[in-house]
């Protein structure tokens, strides 16, 4: 029993207790890396995502036949894969705040289920079809995992390649920590402690499932205020009508962004060269309260110009990535009512 509770404690590390998302690092090493660097990062957002493995650990609790663990396996697996893959590549995506809180709705389901909540609490003769409902809870953590692979400027070029290869990720430490469970768990029935307290445990899913939905819900409500790095309540952000001329250098094989804060309805202006190379670029804006992002544009190209009348107050602006081995610099012209807010 000892066993279990450390390796558990093991897999939610007291920093990521909040959400596991694409840190800062993790989105620098996708811009300058490529194919492994993405099932590197899925193996280790599946490793780390204790919501996913503590609805897995409440699946294979009472399994013992290794027919049914590949079976409840396999279609909680195609279950996330059809929503990781399809959501990404068309751009679907929510709240992640509410979609882990969802999430954490199916581990409370489960540990329900095994303490056999449904015939004792709701006196029905048998639980719901679960490998039905896994397979509709596996889509549910897929669109999770879809979210968070988003928050990535993924950029058209090879997309499809970039989410199997984040999926391959995500299979594989799903393997890895399946196969840590499964030794726990086999270890464990064979005392006497299993019987004793896979009650208590089961309980303690619940709680766990009930006390990481509330952290999401707390975070949905707070989050929005410092959500990205320049999200601001838009009251307190004051712009100014001006016009500009920047050069902004983007190192050899690097990528960076750089944003100014438009509100609602004003008109920017842009024009932008670059000089030597053709660069791949994505236009975009951040919500100021909120997770979410529009896309305006993106491709490869030496130079872009136009209007936009801003749709949401927020950080409007150019992520660049130079794939040549050459510094390349670009000269941007800006005009409208805006504050500068420069290199991300």
């Amino acid at each position: 029993m000892k066993l279990i509770i450390i390796f558990f404690i093991s897999l939610i590390p007291i920093s990521n207790l909040w959400a596991h998302g694409i840190s800062d690092a993790d989105k620098q090493s996708m811009i300058d890396g490529g194919y492994l660097e993405y099932i590197s990062l899925g193996a280790s957002h599946m490793i780390t995502g204790y919501d996913h493995l503590l609805f897995l650990f409440g699946v294979i609790f009472f399994l013992t036949k290794f027919k049914e663990i590949v079976q409840f396996i396999t279609v909680f697996t195609i279950g996330h894969c059809i929503t990781l893959i399809f959501a990404t590549f068309w751009g679907i995506t929510a709240n992640y705040f509410l979609i882990d809180a969802v999430i954490a709705l199916t581990v409370i389901y489960k540990g329900f289920d095994n303490l056999e909540g449904f015939q004792k609490i709701c006196k029905m003769q048998k639980s719901p079809n679960l490998l039905v409902l896994v397979f509709i809870f596996g889509l549910i953590h897929g669109f999770g995992l879809s979210a968070r692979l988003q928050q990535l400027p993924l950029g058209n070029e090879g997309l499809l390649l970039k989410i199997l290869s984040f999926n391959v990720g995500v299979e594989l430490g799903q393997i890895a920590a399946l196969a840590i469970m499964l030794f726990f768990l086999n270890l464990w029935r064979k005392h006497d402690s299993f019987k004793k307290f896979s009650k208590l445990s089961n309980y303690a899913l619940c709680f766990a499932g009930a006390y990481l939905f509330c952290l999401q819900m707390y975070g949905y409500f707070t989050e929005p205020i410092k959500s990205n790095q320049h999200a601001f309540i838009a009251v307190e952000v004051e712009t100014s009508k001006r016009s500009d001329l920047l050069t902004v250098t983007i190192p050899p094989g690097k990528g960076l962004e750089y944003k100014f804060y438009i509100k609602k309805g004003d008109k920017f202006t842009y024009k932008w060269k670059a000089d030597g190379a053709q660069l791949y670029y994505d236009f975009h804006g951040d919500y100021a309260i909120g997770n979410n992002f529009k896309s305006y544009e993106k491709k490869t190209a030496l130079k872009s110009e136009g209007d936009l009348t801003v749709e949401f107050d927020g950080s409007h602006g150019w992520y660049w990535r130079n794939d040549t081995e050459k510094e390349v610099v670009i000269l941007l012209e800006v005009k409208g009512k805006y504050k500068i807010l420069g290199l991300k």
